[in-house]
């Protein structure tokens, strides 16, 4: 045998004990990779062939394989379709042959089905997806739907589905920052649809991340929670695992969760704000000896809201509106700003992104009373709002025409 075989063979032994001591598989990265990929009529044919070039690209650099990543396709329209499920292609290149294959669907922008359809593909062993291995999503959008997206996705990222984006469109910031994973600015991309080549690399690199097979680790913290995941130890005839969460200032006041051997995540929630937590993850197995693992996670400051609304530029048919923005770690994704009249009738409403605290809202009534409300939006779902009462002023009223002077006697020059 040659000097270097040896000297790798026992390298491996050595990485491969050092896995099994920490409770680890020795295996390589393994996942579940479901392409969402939008071909409605709303998408050019143009637009489609290059984000499907993308996509077939990113493939290409991705280590599929049969032990380790799986990919699948499934298409956006009236009706969700799979173009291919996972484990049919047991190469990034043989991935790349099929998407570049793949033909438009047209029909209408329904995400929201075609959501609850990838999680069905996500984890049914019918569709070739595995129990146990990291879930990852990724959803080329022009940035429209006709049915909601918020709901279904939720759903995929409580199951543990990392949700990446990718928007070649002009999609609402707050909802899709809203609908990827956090953080949003690692986990959302907004690039037109000829420079998608720049954001190959670093997407592939976070996909690795999301699927590589890690310690107990926490993520999407907020003031009130986050959620934990770890490597599968277990399996649900092997054993199961004891989770236990207390402050570190009160270790008395321990909370614990017993879940089954094949969860790879908890999501603790109704937790104190800008408080440090001590996690365990004691996996109890009838099989080995696995050691425990600890974590420490500090949810961000409490949230808040607008404060301190300001009128001003007051005009008959128009209002600037400016507030105290939120601020901290957990600043809010976004405002809304609704206005409606106390006399009643219809409210207009007027988005504005995070970074901006103010707007100007136009079309208004003159010498009309308003309720100004303020809604900031944040990453873990709750909404902070604060109103104030303004008011247009009268519009300029005609003026008379003034009369001329009366004269009396004489001649005129």
């Amino acid at each position: 045998m040659l000097p270097w075989t040896v000297i790798g063979l026992a390298l491996s032994l050595r990485l491969a004990r050092s896995g099994a001591e920490l409770g680890l598989p020795a295996s390589a990265l393994q996942g579940d990779l479901l392409f969402l990929l939008d071909s409605s009529a709303s998408v050019s044919h143009y637009e489609f062939s290059r984000v499907r070039e993308f996509l077939g690209r990113l493939a290409a650099l991705l280590p599929v394989g049969p032990g380790a990543l799986r990919a699948s396709l499934v298409h956006v329209g009236s009706q969700p379709h799979t173009e291919f499920p996972f484990g049919q292609h047991s190469s990034g290149s043989a991935v790349q042959d099929a998407i570049r294959a793949a033909a438009q669907r047209m029909g209408d922008t329904n995400t929201g089905l075609a959501l609850a359809y990838a999680k069905e593909q996500l984890f049914a062993k019918a569709a070739g997806a595995r129990p146990g291995v990291p879930k990852v999503l990724v959803w080329v959008t022009d940035g429209g739907s006709r049915d909601p997206v918020g709901p279904p996705m939720q759903e995929l990222k409580d199951l543990g589905v990392t949700v990446f984006i990718v928007s070649t469109g002009r999609g609402n910031l707050l909802e899709l920052s809203a609908a990827a994973s956090a953080p949003a600015e690692k986990h959302l991309h907004f690039v037109d649809v000829d420079d998608l080549h720049i954001i190959t690399q670093a997407l592939r690199g976070s996909i690795l991340d999301a699927m590589w097979p890690q310690q107990l680790h926490a993520s999407e913290v907020t003031s009130s929670g986050f959620r934990l995941a770890w490597p599968s130890l277990l399996t649900a005839d092997s054993g199961y695992y004891v989770l236990e969460l207390a402050p570190s200032t009160d270790p008395g006041a321990a909370r614990r969760q017993q879940l089954p051997g094949n969860a790879t995540g908890w999501a603790w929630t109704g937790l104190d704000p800008d408080t440090d937590y001590d996690v365990a993850l004691v996996p109890e197995s009838n099989v080995r000896l696995l050691r425990s693992q600890h974590l420490r996670v500090r949810t961000l400051p409490e949230e808040t809201g607008p404060e301190l609304i300001v009128v001003s530029h007051a005009r008959p048919r128009s209002l600037r509106v400016s507030w105290a923005p939120a601020l901290g770690p957990d600043a809010a994704l976004g405002y809304h700003v609704q206005v409606g009249s106390l006399r009643g009738g219809a409210a207009q409403s007027v988005e504005v992104p995070a970074g901006e605290n103010s707007t100007t809202l136009q079309g208004l009534a003159p010498g009309t009373a308003y309720l100004v409300t303020v809604t900031a939006a944040f990453r873990s779902g709750r909404e902070r709002a604060l109103s104030a009462k303004a008011c247009t002023p009268e519009g300029e009223r005609s003026r008379a025409p003034r009369p001329q002077p009366q004269r009396t006697g004489g001649r005129e020059p």
